[in-house]
């Protein structure tokens, strides 16, 4: 089913996500989330805002997002013996934020669902391998991925809205990330 955005809402997501808009970036590197590999996420300034660390020696495929400091934010784990390619996102204190899963049937494009824990669930469409696509939750769009605003080739950039938890967003993105590139 194919949604239209009115002028209005259009304008509106033009203001958040466009030149100079309000929605906060992200800047990530291509191809380096891999498992026993640390990265960093850096912000639109080029300071590194946030640490991936990569565990090797577990049952089951674990990144760490850390602070600068770092303090552990969130655990992303694959999730075993499930039909669907999925991950889970565990806060600090072993409590579920986000399950990403990946659709069944993706006939056009790929398409993933996102289980927020205490929000409105969200999709995410898109050209995933080429990094680009959107995350919306079905009425307006939240964050943005894109490979446009880089002339690096193995670079991609994050736009999120501010309304929405960037640690959340941001883990998604990584787990995305590490299923569309195994």
């Amino acid at each position: 089913m194919l949604r239209r955005d009115t002028p209005q809402q259009r304008q509106e997501q033009r203001q958040v996500f466009g030149r100079g808009g309000s929605a906060t970036r992200y800047k990530m590197r291509e191809k380096l989330v891999s498992f026993g590999n640390d990265f960093w996420i850096e912000d639109e300034n080029g300071r590194r805002a946030f640490k991936v660390d990569g565990k090797m020696l577990r049952v089951r495929d674990t990144l760490f997002f850390e602070d600068v400091s770092g303090n552990e934010l969130c655990k992303i784990q694959q999730r075993l013996l499930t039909i669907r390619d999925t991950m889970t996102i565990e806060g600090p204190n072993g409590e579920t934020m986000a399950t990403v899963k990946k659709a069944l049937i993706t006939p056009i494009r790929d398409r993933w669902t996102v289980k927020i824990g205490d929000g409105p669930d969200l999709q995410v469409q898109g050209n995933i391998l080429n990094h680009q696509y959107t995350i919306g939750d079905g009425a307006s769009k939240v964050a943005e991925v894109s490979k446009r605003w880089f002339r690096l080739a193995d670079t991609y950039g994050v736009l999120i809205e501010p309304s929405q938890n960037d640690i959340v967003i941001l883990a998604v993105t990584v787990a995305i990330d590490m299923m569309a590139h195994p």
